[in-house]
C-alpha cells in the first residue's frame, strides 16, 4: 500500500501553474506503477478545482488533460477517491458513472495497509460556523444538481461563480482564524469522532497544513491537514513504511525525503 493526498489546489485553469504541476504529479504516479514501489491509491480531498459542478460539459472541456490523465491511472488499476468540497460539487455524475472514480461527499473510513484513515474535505470541522452549515445544506437542495448539468454553459459559469465566492465570503473567517485556533478546531473535531478508533484523519479546506499527533484512550492518533497549494504544492504520502508530507517541483516530482 502506498497512498498519496492532495487537497485544496484550487484550479481556475487548465494552463495555470498548478495545473501543469497536478498534471506532472499524475504522470508521476503512472510512472510508478510500472515500479518496485508503485502507488496504489490516490485521494483527492476537496477542492481540487476552484469550480466544478456535476457533469456540465463545459468544466469536462476545460479540464480535459486532467481528466483523461485520472481516467489513465484509473484504468490502470490506481485506486482513486474523490471527495467533494465547496468548490466541487455533485460529482458522481461524471468521476463516477463516466470515469469510474468513487465519489464521496462525506467522511469516510478505509483500511490502507494496518492503518484504519478517516478522510473528508474538512469543511464541517467547525461546528460554529453557522454561515457555511446554512450554505452547505443550501447547496445540496434536491432542485440545484439536475440545474447545474443542464442549465447553458454562460448562466453555469455565472451561478457557479457566484456561488463560489459566497462559499469563500461565509469560509472566510474560519480560514483567517490565527493558525494555533485552527488547530485546536482540528483537535476538537478529532476527540469529538474519535469513537470511530481511526489511525489517521486526513482533511483539508483550512489551508494550514498542519500535522499533530494526540494520544486518545492509550490510542496514538495522527491528524493531518493537507494546506492548500496556494502556498505550495505539496502531498502526502502514507504507506506502512513512511507517512510524509512531500515538495512537489513544477513537473509534479516528489522529494524522497520528508520536508
Amino acid at each position: 500500500m502506498k497512498a498519496f493526498f492532495v487537497s485544496d489546489i484550487h484550479l481556475k485553469d487548465s494552463e495555470e501553474p498548478s495545473s501543469q504541476t497536478l498534471l506532472g504529479f499524475l504522470f508521476q504516479l503512472e510512472n510508478s506503477l510500472d515500479s518496485k514501489d508503485p502507488a496504489t491509491h490516490l485521494f483527492l480531498v476537496g477542492d481540487i478545482f476552484d469550480l466544478w459542478i456535476s457533469s456540465h460539459p463545459f468544466f469536462v472541456a476545460k479540464f480535459q488533460k486532467i481528466v483523461d490523465q485520472l481516467q489513465k491511472l484509473k484504468n490502470r488499476g490506481l485506486e482513486i477517491h474523490y471527495f467533494e468540497g465547496n468548490h466541487d460539487l455533485y460529482l458522481k455524475d461524471f468521476w463516477e458513472s463516466s470515469v469510474g472514480i468513487k465519489v464521496h461527499p462525506r467522511a469516510e473510513v478505509f483500511h490502507l495497509g494496518s492503518f484504519r484513515v478517516r478522510v473528508e474535505h474538512g469543511d464541517l470541522i467547525n461546528p460554529e460556523d453557522k454561515g457555511y452549515l446554512f450554505l452547505y445544506g443550501l447547496l445540496r437542495t434536491e432542485p440545484l444538481p439536475w440545474l447545474a448539468k443542464n442549465l447553458p454553459s454562460s448562466v453555469v459559469k455565472f451561478i457557479g461563480t457566484r456561488a463560489s465566492g459566497a462559499s469563500r465570503e461565509y469560509t472566510s473567517t474560519a480560514k483567517s482564524l490565527h493558525e494555533e485556533k485552527i488547530r485546536d478546531l482540528i483537535r476538537q473535531h478529532v476527540l469529538r469522532i474519535q469513537n470511530q478508533k481511526f489511525d489517521f484523519i486526513v482533511s483539508g479546506h483550512v489551508h494550514v497544513r498542519d500535522d499533530q499527533s494526540f494520544e486518545i484512550e492509550g490510542r496514538r492518533v495522527r491528524s493531518i491537514n493537507l494546506g492548500a497549494w496556494l502556498d505550495r504544492a505539496e502531498c502526502f504520502i502514507l504507506s506502512d513504511l513512511e507517512a510524509r508530507f512531500a515538495l512537489l517541483n513544477a513537473n509534479g516530482e516528489w522529494k524522497s525525503k520528508s520536508v
